[in-house]
Order: structure tokens, then C-alpha cells, then sequence
């Protein structure tokens, strides 16, 4: 199997000109091909994630995002969580979430909490 590591971005280019030719043609699980494809996926991946991280959506980004997909409108925002100033505070970046807006939204939208919350600071690296 020609497989090696993938350290640098020429690696990369070759790996990504390697696994081209099983998107038209997928290999038959459990043969030879298939293996290789897997592992070329998973060090393309792994690779991926190391130089190109995407980083985590801000809680106003999914807020957004969760709004337009649903057709929901600042007006909306401040039902749920019942202010019109904050609606616009919170859609503007001039605030933030609230625990308890946080609360309200997850109740009314579904959206998971998580999603709402701020990332931790990583107080090691500053």
C-alpha cells in the first residue's frame, strides 16, 4: 500500500490527488482499495484539522445562522427573550447572552445551550 505521512502541503496535494480516483469508483468494502482509501482519508483529516482548523462558530453566529434558516427575525428574538432593545444589543455584538436568554431561546428554539455559550478563554496561552 503507497501510503506515508502527510507533513507538509506538497504531501497534502499528493494525498488529495491519490483519493480523487475513488470518488468515482468506490471501492468495494474490505479490499485492498478500500483500506487505502480509509487511510487516506483519515491522514488527509487528521491533517486538515491540524492547518486548517475551522474554528468554533460564535454564539451570535449560530444565533444567526438558526434565524435566517428559519426565517426568524430580530422581532422574534425579542419574544423570546423579552426585550426589544437587548434583542438588538445581542443581534448588533454589543452584548452578549445571558444565562437566562440562553435559557429562553434553548426553551423556544431548541437550540442546544452549548451552542450558546461563549468559548472558554485559555488563560494558559495569554
Amino acid at each position: 500500500m503507497d501510503i506515508r505521512p502527510i507533513r507538509d502541503d506538497a504531501d497534502y496535494e499528493w494525498a488529495l490527488k491519490e483519493i480523487e480516483q475513488y470518488f468515482d469508483h468506490e471501492p468495494v468494502r474490505g479490499t485492498p482499495e478500500a483500506d487505502r482509501f480509509e487511510v487516506l482519508a483519515a491522514l488527509i483529516g487528521a491533517y486538515e484539522e491540524r492547518v486548517y482548523p475551522i474554528p468554533d462558530p460564535s454564539p451570535l453566529d449560530v444565533l444567526r445562522f438558526h434565524m435566517d434558516q428559519n426565517g426568524l427575525t430580530q422581532a422574534d428574538l425579542a419574544r423570546v427573550i423579552g426585550s426589544r432593545s437587548r434583542a438588538s444589543e445581542i443581534m448588533t455584538g454589543r452584548r452578549s447572552l445571558s444565562l437566562a436568554m440562553i435559557t429562553a431561546i434553548r426553551a423556544a428554539w431548541k437550540i442546544p445551550a452549548d451552542l450558546l455559550v461563549p468559548a472558554p478563554v485559555d488563560v494558559a496561552a495569554e
